[in-house]
């Protein structure tokens, strides 16, 4: 699997812990642009093939690329040019909505000189413009939420991970969080998020359905849904897939 116009290709992706095979053999590829969903129940193997992406975890075996860059030879570069995000938001609540951002724009090394212009246009996206000054403890969930998709995309990356970014936070939240991604996507970012939400898979231009360490299903939510035929939406398509592979 190889394509040029793929900002993440993953070729027969395997991660052992002792005995157990966390993630077996799974290939797949997201194009420039595109916002891709990972679907599975908890403990299919998504965070991990995340982790090993985002060059936190060494592969056991398999190849991907990130952004032109190796995953096994050259997890650094990648770091530095991805954005992610996880369900527990990464915010320090203690600081300032200003103060985390300042504080991002420093680990990813944005450039002084447009520190500050970033900075603002991402309060701006978060619709916090006047709450600069306030402690991030006292933001509502959905305003964490979006703080932290800023702080994920101040230094601009062309990947974005998310992993379960709307887990708890309301649907009319989440339903303006989705807004911001495919804004986002529009303007030539790359997005890998996984979700527990079947709603949610309907935004995504792609799907690819984990389940105990592989994945048994890929393709556009229109190809889900002729897998399972009579299905009312993509929640029966799940839960039929899933049930298919225990059987």
């Amino acid at each position: 699997m190889n394509n040029n116009n793929s900002t993440i290709t993953v070729n027969n992706l395997t991660k052992r812990f002792g005995s157990f095979i966390a993630v077996d053999d799974v290939s797949f590829e997201v194009k420039k642009g595109e916002v891709f969903g990972f679907l599975g129940p908890n403990g299919a193997g998504k965070t991990t093939t995340i982790r090993m992406l985002c060059g936190l975890l060494d592969p056991d075996g398999g190849s991907g690329s990130v952004a032109g860059f190796d995953v096994k030879k050259e997890s650094e570069q990648i770091k530095a040019s991805i954005g992610y995000m996880s369900q527990k938001f990464s915010l320090y609540e203690d600081l300032t909505v200003f103060e985390n951002l300042d504080f991002y724009a420093g680990v990813y090394d944005v450039d002084p000189k447009i520190r500050g212009m970033r900075i603002g246009e991402i309060i701006k996206m978060a619709g916090l413009v006047g709450r600069e000054g306030e402690l991030t403890s006292n933001l509502a969930l959905g305003f964490k939420q979006r703080l932290a998709l800023g702080g994920a995309i101040l230094h601009k990356p062309p990947v974005l991970f998310l992993d379960e970014p709307t887990s708890g936070v309301d649907p009319r939240s989440r339903k303006n969080f989705w807004k911001l991604i495919y804004q986002l996507a529009e303007a030539g970012t790359t997005v890998l998020v996984t979700t527990h939400y079947m709603t949610e898979a309907e935004f995504c231009q792609k799907l690819a359905l984990m389940y105990q360490g592989k994945i048994i299903a890929s393709g556009t939510p229109a190809e889900f849904k002729n897998l399972v035929p009579g299905a009312a939406d993509l929640d029966e398509v799940f839960v039929s897939l899933v049930e298919r592979e225990r059987k």
